[in-house]
């Protein structure tokens, strides 16, 4: 809390907000520099173009303001009135939101992802703007996959390795733990410092995100194995969102909307690019056989009824189980 509070007083200290100064501050993890953090940029001046100026977004991107849970609760205070965040922060706002994310070796395909993705749209969203959020765009950036500092290939090698974990999130932990894995509870700052001091052995997340944070250069086995999708989206908060005039609104929205398509494709694209570049620089790919991955689901599926209900809301849960399944009775593999 105290933390928060600095960081509030701080951003007080970059702009009134958004009433006085029509200025939309927005907090991410992504890196600066990166596609992700361009194109944040790039709405960020279609947006002034958009208001004729009177609107102005300042993007304070890397984890500049902490981790997800502490952008979120700066959003809470109005300090932050904008953020674009992985499942785990949202989750911090609305816990439906796990069905995207949550569930291992759940979705096959991107296909899958967006299908799913469709469907629960409109009850995610309504869920979120309950809680005071409106949401400007979706997006992901393509399979979580595990980078480790030793070779792993089935998941009796991972759970002799202490496993990275989202810090704030016990929950993911006590599930993993309850599979065997060890996990450790982290910031996402701590990875690379915890990597080189043994803290962790594995990382899991997106090929981009590894290459980007160098986690390659401490972890440089890949397991190429589809453990989750990493699904964001970028939310606003609706006070702050309703104080902008609706035909401004409406302007902004569009140019939101095409900044998370451009997000998407170029984060799902250079997710595997990722891996031929770090392939250059020293990464070791172990690749899966069908039968190491059914291993993998197997392993995963064990633990379905403890993330239902605890992880992942159980109606969102099933939801998503039977749009999987509606999915792939009409596109057969």
């Amino acid at each position: 809390m105290k933390k928060i509070f600095l960081l509030a007083a701080a951003l007080l200290v970059a702009g009134d907000g958004i009433a006085a100064a029509m200025r939309v501050k927005l907090g991410t993890l992504a890196p600066v520099g990166t596609s992700y953090h361009k194109s944040l940029m790039t709405m960020g001046e279609l947006w002034r173009k958009d208001s004729a100026g009177t609107v102005e977004l300042t993007v304070f991107a890397g984890g500049k303001l902490g981790g997800e849970a502490e952008m979120v609760g700066l959003m809470k205070a109005n300090s932050l009135q904008a953020a674009m965040l992985t499942a785990v922060g949202l989750m911090e706002i609305e816990p439906a939101v796990a069905g995207l994310q949550n569930i291992p070796m759940g979705f096959r395909t991107l296909d899958e992802v967006d299908y799913v993705g469709e469907k629960l749209r409109p009850l995610l969203e309504k869920r979120l703007a309950d809680k005071g959020f409106l949401v400007l765009f979706w997006s992901d950036a393509g399979w979580v996959r595990f980078f480790s500092n030793k070779p792993v290939l089935h998941p009796g090698d991972l759970k002799k390795l202490k496993l990275f974990s989202w810090s704030g999130y016990p929950e993911q932990v006590e599930v993993y733990k309850s599979a065997g894995f060890n996990a450790v509870s982290l910031e996402t700052a701590d990875i690379v410092p915890s990597l080189q001091t043994k803290l962790i052995d594995a990382v899991p997340t997106p090929p981009f995100f590894a290459m980007a944070g160098q986690i390659d250069t401490r972890a440089p086995h890949m397991l190429e194995l589809n453990w989750a999708p990493l699904v964001g989206a970028l939310v606003v908060r609706k006070e702050s969102w309703g104080k902008i005039p609706a035909d401004v609104r409406a302007k902004l929205a569009v140019t939101a909307a095409t900044a998370g398509k451009d997000i998407k494709a170029s984060g799902r694209k250079e997710s595997d690019e990722s891996v031929g570049a770090m392939e250059k620089r020293g990464l070791k790919v172990t690749k899966v056989t069908p039968e190491i991955e059914a291993e993998w689901r197997a392993t995963a599926e064990a633990v379905y009824p403890k993330i239902r209900g605890k992880l992942v809301p159980a109606d969102i849960f099933d939801q998503t189980m039977k749009f999987l399944a509606e999915y792939r009775a009409t596109h057969k593999q």
